[in-house]
């Protein structure tokens, strides 16, 4: 019986007879270091193929001074290189070229539709504003992609800051630790170096940027250009029939909205006081225009209730809001509420309103008469508190008053504009004005304070270059605009100032809204 308790070991081979067993050869140094050193040349032959199978068979089969002497160099090269790095000095131009010479980076994945040379119909409405010629009434895929890139980047001012390159990153974050540089160089000097915040007399600091209304230029004589009282956005209207709105950007000014107005060349346009309607009227008509920005719906106003009027064509904006004052015939005012459209007050003077302008607390209206009077009415209590002549005016064309309820301007057919004290023309029968402005030749047909009260600008519609700017602190006219033997203002019909005073334009004859960056004001 076997044994269960054995264990059997795995079978072998048969074995021949058994022989003595050798003794172990004795240590022998220089057959030792002999074959060392056959081993470190197969290791350096085998290093030629791996490096990594190399420094491993070095460090299992010796050579560990060959390999730390090799550590220490990797590492002295690793620290000369990350020095040059930080102290190289490269330059701009230099790291942009290095940046332009690395290989593309190859997409994530590729549309097969995209490599057909397919043509695209540029006729259709969505892409008739990318054609710059008749020529182009088809396109390759690739080159409609690429005018859509430009006119993207037009519209941003310049490609945006996640598309720019990395030299170009490099430079812009150079360029704002320089400016932080000089804000705490500002800071250090004090007043040695600070800007006034009155604004200086003689010369106006100002940049001629592109026209306001460039995205679309009227094809007929623009009637109005008026900024909105809290957007970044300017509005046109004109004799073709058409109210345009504009972002102000000074570089590009992108067209936002373009209403057309069927048979109704536009005489006057306004912003609501709110600035979320746009009122319009026109030559001839009794009917006037409504158009809601909030909802894009365009309104007919047909018939007012209470009115007796031919026509409707100059109005002014009630500063509370909510109501409009219409100038009628034979000197009549009509108060006009937009929520019901009716009249709710009427009030008369004696010869024709040439111009109307309310007071800065909006309780006080100033009525121009073609007669060369100027009434003040009450606006609560529809009554004439005060009545007085306009010095040495035969003819009145337009009246301002300045929001901080200091200065009142009036125009005259000679193109004399007299600059009074609205508190003197409030309680005196026979004020004196404060200045006459002469510059003008022909009839003052346009006045405008801007909004902080420092700046008159008045304009003849009869005349090229008939525009002037007033420093009304010292009541003396700006030496520098517009600029003599170069036109570009023409005929002006209508001023305005953005609501910080950090731009000024104007509508003209030709189509076009011309604007200026007043450089002393920081905000639009």
């Amino acid at each position: 019986m076997a044994d269960t308790n054995v264990i059997k070991l795995p079978v072998t081979e048969e074995r021949g007879p058994a022989t003595k067993r050798a003794r172990p050869p004795q240590f022998d140094p220089e057959e030792e270091e002999q074959n060392r050193q056959k081993n470190v040349k197969r290791v350096a032959a085998l290093g030629e193929k791996d490096g990594s199978v190399k420094l491993l068979e070095e460090l299992v089969f010796g050579a560990e001074a060959e390999l730390l002497h090799r550590l220490v160099e990797e590492r002295t090269d690793t620290l000369l290189v990350e020095d040059e790095d930080e102290e190289s000095g490269e330059s701009e131009d230099e790291s942009e070229a290095r940046l332009q010479l690395q290989p593309a980076r190859k997409a994530a994945w590729v549309d097969e539709d995209d490599e057909l040379e397919e043509e695209v119909d540029m006729k259709h409405r969505y892409r008739r504003h990318l054609v710059r010629g008749e020529a182009e009434s088809t396109m390759t895929k690739q080159k409609l992609q690429q005018r859509m890139r430009e006119q993207f980047q037009k519209s941003m001012g310049g490609a945006p800051s996640w598309a720019e390159s990395g030299a170009k990153k490099k430079k812009k974050k150079k360029d704002e630790n320089e400016e932080e540089e000089e804000d705490d160089l500002l800071r250090r000097t004090g007043n040695f170096v600070a800007f006034s915040d009155t604004l200086p007399s003689g010369i106006v600091r100002m940049k001629k940027c592109l026209h306001a209304n460039s995205a679309r230029p009227s094809e007929d004589r623009l009637t109005t250009v008026q900024f909105h009282p809290s957007a970044q956005v300017v509005m046109t209207a004109g004799l073709d029939q058409s109210v345009s709105l504009f972002q102000v950007d000074g570089k590009t000014n992108p067209k936002i909205q373009s209403i057309h107005l069927e048979r109704f060349p536009v005489h006057k346009a306004q912003f609501s006081r709110d600035g979320e309607t746009v009122i319009a009227t026109s030559l001839k008509n009794k009917m006037f225009y409504l158009y809601d920005m909030m909802e894009g719906r365009v309104t007919p106003v047909h018939s007012v209730r209470g009115l007796n009027e031919a026509r409707v064509k100059e109005f002014s904006v009630c500063p509370e809001g909510g109501a409009l004052l219409l100038t009628g015939t034979n000197g009549y005012l009509h108060l006009l509420t937009l929520k019901t459209k009716e009249v709710v007050r009427s009030m008369k003077i004696n010869g024709d309103v040439c111009g109307v302008a309310f007071s800065h607390d909006s309780g006080k209206v100033f009525i121009n008469s073609e007669e060369g009077e100027v009434y003040v009415w009450d606006m609560r209590s529809s009554r004439c508190v005060n009545r007085f002549a306009d010095d040495g005016c035969v003819k009145g064309t337009s009246i301002a008053a300045s929001r901080n309820g200091q200065y009142l301007a009036c125009g005259s057919q000679s193109g004399v504009v007299n600059i009074y004290s609205q508190e003197a023309c409030l309680n005196s029968a026979n004020p004196k004005p404060l200045k006459a402005v002469m510059n003008l030749l022909t009839s003052a047909t346009s006045l405008t304070f801007n909004p902080t009260s420092e700046i008159l600008a008045i304009a003849s519609r009869a005349e090229d270059e008939a525009v002037r700017l007033v420093h009304l602190p010292s009541l003396s006219v700006f030496s520098n605009f517009p600029v003599s033997k170069r036109k570009f203002v023409y005929r002006a019909s209508c001023l305005d100032f953005s609501p910080h005073s950090g731009f000024f334009s104007l509508a003209n004859n030709k189509g076009h809204a011309p604007l200026f960056r007043l450089l002393h004001y920081k905000d639009f």
